[in-house]
C-alpha cells in the first residue's frame, strides 16, 4: 500500500477476486456519479443557452422588422414625384386640345428619368444597403429561432 492508503498498481497483483470487483466497482460507482452530474450540469447550462439565444433572436427580430419598416418609409419618401410628370403631360394635352391638333407640343423636355444628384443616389444607395442588411438579419434571426 502507499502512504496515502490507496493502493498502487503494483499492490493489484496480490489482491483476491474479491477486492478487485470491490474496486472495480467503486471505480464504476465514481465514474457513474461523474457523468450523473456532468449530465446534469451541462445540461442545465445548455438550457440557460438556448434560452438566452431564443430571447437574443426574439429581440433581433423585432429591432430589424422595425427598422425595415422604418427605411421603407424613408426609401418611398427619397422616390421622385411620379405626379409632376402626369401634371406636365395632362397641360400638354389639354393645350393640343385648345389650340387644335395642328400644334404639336415639344415634350422633349418632359422625361422618364429625371436627373440625380450625387448625394441623391448615395443616399439611396445606402438606403437600400441598410435595408438589405435588415431584411437579411430578421431572415438569420428566423432560422435561428427555428433552430
Amino acid at each position: 500500500m502507499s502512504r496515502l492508503g490507496h493502493r498502487s498498481k503494483t499492490d493489484e497483483p496480490n489482491l483476491n477476486l474479491n477486492e478487485r470487483q470491490g474496486l472495480q466497482e467503486r471505480d464504476k460507482d465514481v465514474d457513474s456519479k461523474f457523468w450523473t452530474t456532468y449530465d446534469k450540469v451541462s445540461t442545465e447550462y445548455d438550457d440557460d443557452f438556448l434560452e438566452r439565444a431564443n430571447s437574443d433572436m426574439g429581440i433581433i427580430l423585432t429591432f430589424a422588422g422595425l427598422f425595415s419598416a422604418v427605411n421603407s418609409t424613408f426609401i418611398i419618401g427619397m422616390q421622385p414625384n411620379p405626379g409632376e410628370t402626369t401634371n406636365i403631360l395632362l397641360l400638354h394635352l389639354i393645350r393640343m386640345t385648345a389650340n387644335g391638333t395642328n400644334s404639336i407640343p415639344d415634350i422633349s423636355d418632359v422625361s422618364s428619368s429625371t436627373g440625380y444628384s450625387s448625394s441623391a443616389v448615395w443616399m439611396q444607395t445606402l438606403a437600400y444597403a441598410s435595408l438589405a442588411f435588415s431584411v437579411l438579419a430578421a431572415f438569420g434571426a428566423v432560422l435561428g429561432k427555428q433552430w
